[in-house]
């Protein structure tokens, strides 16, 4: 997969799947929660989780104008983050309805 950022050429509407990797201080600041009603704001769809080795996992997906919205309100966080990096790459959708129908927050793996 090759990385991405939210500038791609695509139509603003066009469908879209990302996958985050987001680094710095995003544990434990209350990222994944405020990431959940960032997405439900914009309408986007998906789920995120904290890993192990103390980055939070995203994976995104709608219109393309929402994502990159999303996408640039990943690079701050909420308030006492400190987002020091943001990976963007292209993902497919996963085959599941339910995946396109919800933003949810998932265990840490």
């Amino acid at each position: 997969m090759s990385p991405r950022t939210e500038t791609d050429k695509a139509p603003p509407d066009a469908m879209v799947t990302r996958h985050l990797s987001i680094r710095g201080l995003v544990q434990g600041v209350g990222f994944r929660w405020s990431m959940v009603q960032a997405a439900q704001r914009l309408g986007v769809s998906g789920w995120v989780r904290n890993r192990r080795d103390g980055s939070v996992e995203a994976l995104i997906h709608g219109p393309h104008i929402e994502i990159a919205a999303l996408i640039d309100w990943a690079r701050n966080g909420p308030p006492g983050a400190r987002v020091e990096q943001v990976t963007v790459e292209d993902s497919p959708a996963p085959a599941t309805p339910e995946f396109r129908l919800q933003f949810v927050q998932r265990d840490t793996a």
